[in-house]
């Protein structure tokens, strides 16, 4: 588990919108995973544990009544960190479009987000994913298929 801790702050932080959130979230989760590993009967370990990450992540937006669509954060993680070898002006569209993309990513649909999320960013299978977001494979390509092109219409909506 511990090797994923990373994908688990990822997802959680995608998730929550909110880094103290995030690591509540995955503290638990690490928490909870660790007391259930005896109970494990095989299978991809790193789906296993986003799953747990994610139920924790789902029932701590739950618990506080908040909705998962509202909120922005500073997402400085996908912001490309410029070279000395490229120019201001560069380095301003590359911050540009990583913020596009930021804000292009937080107005889908949280189960949207989350395919987009552990499929682009984690490489997670569509059989991972559907173990942890519990819905059958089809629906995970359903709705991988459908936040591509929403993303694809806000980013040529954003776009220069």
């Amino acid at each position: 588990m511990l090797c994923h801790l990373n994908a688990a702050y990822n997802l959680a932080r995608w998730l929550m919108k909110n880094d103290p959130d995030a690591e509540d979230a995955v503290q638990e989760a690490t928490i909870r995973a660790f007391r259930a590993f005896g109970g494990f009967r095989g299978g991809e370990p790193k789906a296993w544990y986003l799953a747990i990450v994610r139920n924790t992540a789902m029932n701590h937006l739950r618990s506080k009544n908040r909705r998962a669509e509202i909120e922005t954060g500073d997402e400085s993680d996908l912001a490309d960190v410029p070279t000395p070898t490229i120019g201001p002006d560069e380095a301003m569209e590359r911050t540009y479009d990583a913020e596009t993309l930021r804000h292009a990513l937080e107005a889908l649909p949280p189960a949207w987000r989350e395919v987009v999320v552990l499929r682009e960013f984690e490489q997670m299978s569509y059989r991972e994913l559907s173990e942890v977001t519990g819905v059958p494979i089809g629906t995970v390509m359903s709705r991988l298929s459908r936040a591509r092109q929403r993303l694809s219409e806000l980013l040529r909506e954003e776009g220069p």
